[in-house]
Formats: structure tokens, sequence, C-alpha cells
């Protein structure tokens, strides 16, 4: 460092430029850090909130039809309420329709969480048609069934997982998206209960602690057992059709 004609203290050329390069430095090393998966925690939050918000829902559906909704609730559904909605389908968002047309759910906020796929929030409530009522985009979370048309029940194991996120890409096959909630998989489970669950970096799973099983693995060690195929509904991509 040198004096100026002034006396004040100043930085030659080569101390600035050593200095720029100190502070890129830092800035290299300091970005990892700065937007590592656990900065997405809020999300993960919000996932959390809303999940247990669809529990409620999904509950109180059960009481009323006697299971969670599958194929044989939606022709109830229908029914009761005269509609013609899509409530069966490949996608989760068809089968929590059911909760909004025939159940206790006033609002399509509470499928939403922040995903890869759904970035951008349901900014309102729409039930005029069917393609308004929890449209693509709108549902961040998967339903879980105890088979391709059957639902589960409220009186089953109950720490078997009824409604997870985020599924990877929308895929249904229960592998997860490690960067959407701080490397979690957020989880619902039949004994109400809704908990972060760790996300496997080798395959994108999310394993149970016992034997090495995972979520969707049935038989022994599993919450399945050996008489159930568990069927993940992941939510429909934008762009996607039925």
């Amino acid at each position: 460092m040198k004096t100026n004609p002034r006396g004040h203290p100043g930085f030659t050329k080569m101390e600035l430029a050593v200095l720029i390069l100190l502070i890129l430095a830092v800035a290299v090393i300091a970005a990892p850090v700065l937007f590592r998966p656990g900065h997405r925690a809020p999300d993960r939050t919000e996932a959390l909130n809303n999940i247990k918000q669809i529990s409620v829902m999904l509950f109180e559906f059960d009481a009323d039809y006697g299971s969670l909704p599958d194929d044989k609730t939606a022709l109830e559904v229908k029914q009761r309420n005269k509609t013609d909605f899509t409530l069966t389908g490949q996608y989760s968002n068809d089968y929590f329709r059911q909760l909004l047309v025939g159940g206790g759910g006033k609002s399509e906020k509470p499928f939403w969480c922040k995903t890869a796929q759904s970035p951008k929030k349901n900014r309102e409530d729409d039930f005029s048609s069917q393609a308004k009522t929890l449209e693509a985009g709108e549902v961040g979370f998967s339903y879980i069934m105890a088979s391709p048309s059957k639902g589960q029940s409220a009186n089953d194991e109950p720490l078997r997982p009824v409604v997870v996120a985020a599924s990877d890409q929308f895929r249904a096959d229960w592998t997860f998206d490690p960067d959407a909630f701080a490397g979690k998989a957020v989880v619902l489970r039949l004994d109400n209960s809704a908990t972060p669950m760790q996300i496997r970096q080798n395959d994108k799973k999310v394993s149970t602690g016992v034997a090495g099983k995972t979520l969707g693995d049935s038989g022994d060690n599993t919450v399945w057992g050996s008489g159930v195929n568990p069927v993940l509904k992941a939510p429909q991509p934008i762009g996607k059709s039925k």
C-alpha cells in the first residue's frame, strides 16, 4: 500500500488486482454453500404444511366413502355429485380431484408444492370445469394406491405411505428429486404423520431403514407385506395429456 499525495492510504494497481482475485476466489468457494439443497428447506416446510392439509381431506373422505380415493369411490362420487369429471387415471391429479368434487376439500392450493415440474403456485381456485380442476402443474404430490384400481384405507398398516413428494421428473417409479426439498422426500403415512425422509444418492429412492428396503418395496420386512403391490400415481406434468 502506498500513500497518495494528500496523505491518505490507497491501493496500487497490483494490490487492487490481488484483492479482486481474492474476492472472486471466495465467491467460487462460497457458491456451493449458498446454493446447496439446504437453502430449499423453506420449500420443504411448505410442502409439509400442504401435505397435512391433504391428510385432513383424505381421512374425511375415507370416513364418508369407506376408502381413500380409488376407482370404486370414483363411481360413488360421480353418482352423489352428478358430475362427469375424470376422477381416475394414471395421475395423482385424477384421484385427488375426488377430494374436491366429493369430499370436504375447498381449495386446490394444498395439492401444490414447488418442484421442477410445478414451479408456479396455482393462483386461484377454479372448479368450473374438468380442465380447470387440478390441471397439470397444479399438483406436486404423488398418490399411493394398494393396486392400480384400489385405494388404501385408514385402517390399513399405519406406517404405509399414502402421499409423497417430490417424484423425480414426475415419474411413477418411486424415485425422488433430491434437489426439491434439501435432499429429503416429504412423506404422509396412514397414521397421519408427515415427515421428511432422506433420499439415497445412488438410486434416488427412499430407504425405510429396514434390510435395505425402500418405500415402494413389498414382501418381507416391509410395511406392505407380501399381499400388496403398491402403485404410485405421479402428478400430471405440464404438456402431458391423459
